[in-house]
């Protein structure tokens, strides 16, 4: 009864969740109804169980969260975003549109904007680049979603992406985990995602189908998307920006110059990698130990702290460069703040909806079937991490309840053979990047309709660029680090 529990539950979370209601509503609903079927206390699971793991998320990663989002609406508003994505535009020109679009929304993204805001950026520089190209607008998801929601969300060593930050406390590593593996995966990802896109492009032209008409007008539908409530809910379980925050403060007129706008995503490079490898070493934390900081070790909060201090300096930084052109600066700032509320409540239902699971007796059925899957702890991580980022529609709230499970049997595995647990990291975060992209992940469904695409014309494009290269990348990380270890 346990095990059905288990299923029913979930089964009424994705169902819901697809339909388009929420998710703060839906994860404590479901994770009772698994807890009834195996005759826990529902009340206690509620208190005790749900909130205390949803509170522990919040309280871990809502910094990260709140960062993230007020540097991103200060990219935005800035013009920094629009003059990155209009400086790749010239450099390439329209013979390489697919290139200029995927490559501006990787230079945003791994320099800490929200995937959310650089869509709305990037939308009406792609429709503009492939039009002038003769390039099918069905192919404009793909590449947008090729460039910022792939290799610099999961593999790209140092992003700071919230689903690189999730396993550092798990694992007690750096956002920097198994850099050459992260690189390499990366160049996988790139390349094959590149390699399908222009195959299509060719494909198109000598079938003589060029850009195409659109059924909507895309401002309309970029607007349409702002406003659509289903649209909303899905997006803030699977990013860290809610969406309808995107028109609540204005924008420049005229962005910085590239050298200025680009500083930011510098500075937060840079400050990441000092802060793990050159600072936080060599600071004095022994005061962690105490039980009135936690208890815990530099490793359980430094990853964190890298990310935090990074974001910290390139908000300074575009402010300091900015102050005087963003229109209100500070309508910008509380737009961020509460663009990050959201977001960080959804995924942190879904923590305690795992917390509740989890704590089932029936769960132990799960968890030895997951460890028993042939191939090693690599691959059985990976699986783990992908049908549960498959299941939630959010490759966060997924990795956060897989690592919540088995993240500590993880560790005793990795001390037991020898394995670096940098190597976990990396393999969770691509894992958890991989599926989590099916039709009703919340990133999928707001890009199609920013785009003015249907999922019939656009969906494939997307599975190709953005499913099937990150899981040939996945594979080959964890053959890699099978052999040779983690580098």
């Amino acid at each position: 009864m346990g095990l059905l529990g288990i299923l029913v539950g979930l089964s009424v979370l994705i169902y819901l969740a697809f339909r388009g209601s929420s998710i703060l509503i839906l994860a404590p609903i479901a994770g009772l109804i698994a807890a009834a079927f195996s005759g826990e206390p529902l009340l206690a699971s509620w208190t005790q169980t749900f909130m205390r793991n949803a509170a522990d998320f919040v309280a871990q990663f809502f910094p990260l969260f709140l960062l993230g989002a007020v540097f991103g609406k200060l990219m935005e508003d800035s013009g920094s975003v629009t003059s990155i994505a209009d400086f790749m535009t010239k450099q390439l020109g329209t013979s390489r549109a697919i290139l200029a679009v995927v490559l501006a929304g990787a230079i945003v993204t791994y320099g800490g904007v929200s995937l959310f805001v650089a869509f709305f950026v990037l939308a009406p520089m792609g429709i503009a680049l492939f039009r002038a190209a003769g390039v099918p607008r069905r192919l404009m998801p793909a590449a947008i979603a090729l460039g910022t929601s792939t290799f610099t969300m999961s593999a790209m060593p140092g992003t700071p992406s919230i689903q690189n930050a999730i396993p550092m406390p798990f694992f007690g590593t750096t956002p920097f985990a198994a850099p050459g593996l992260g690189i390499i995966a990366s160049l996988i990802m790139l390349a094959f995602g590149m390699w399908w896109l222009k195959r299509r492009e060719a494909a198109a032209r000598a079938a003589g189908e060029g850009f195409g008409a659109f059924t909507v007008d895309p401002d309309a539908s970029a607007e349409s998307a702002v406003e659509n409530p289903i649209v909303r809910e899905r997006a803030t379980t699977a990013g860290s920006f809610d969406p309808s925050e995107i028109h609540s403060s204005a924008e420049t007129e005229k962005g910085p110059p590239i050298v200025l706008a680009a500083l930011p995503i510098v500075v937060v490079i840079v400050v990441n990698l000092l802060m793990s490898f050159v600072v936080l070493p060599r600071m004095d934390t022994a005061f962690l130990a105490r039980p009135e900081w936690g208890g815990v070790t530099l490793s359980a909060v430094g990853g964190v702290w890298s990310v935090m201090v990074a974001l910290t300096a390139a908000i300074l930084t575009v402010i300091a460069i900015n102050f005087r052109s963003v229109p209100v600066l500070r309508a910008t700032v509380t737009a961020g703040a509460n663009a990050s509320v959201l977001p960080i409540l959804s995924v942190a239902s879904l923590v305690g909806f795992g917390a509740i699971v989890a704590s089932l007796p029936a769960f132990a059925v799960v968890r030895d079937f997951v460890l028993g899957i042939e191939g090693g702890p690599l691959v059985s991580l990976a699986v783990a991490t992908n049908i549960l980022a498959a299941l939630t529609g959010s490759a966060s709230g997924g990795l956060t309840i897989a690592l919540d499970a088995l993240g500590p049997t993880y560790m005793k595995i990795a001390s037991e053979i020898g394995m670096d647990p940098a190597l976990m990291h990396r393999v969770a975060v691509i894992g958890s990047g991989t599926l989590d992209s099916l039709p009703h992940n919340g990133a999928v469904v707001t890009l199609l309709s920013v785009c003015g695409v249907s999922h019939k014309e656009g969906y494939l494009d997307i599975v190709m660029a953005g499913i099937v290269g990150a899981l040939i990348a996945l594979a080959a990380v964890i053959v890699l680090g099978s052999v040779v270890g983690s580098f």
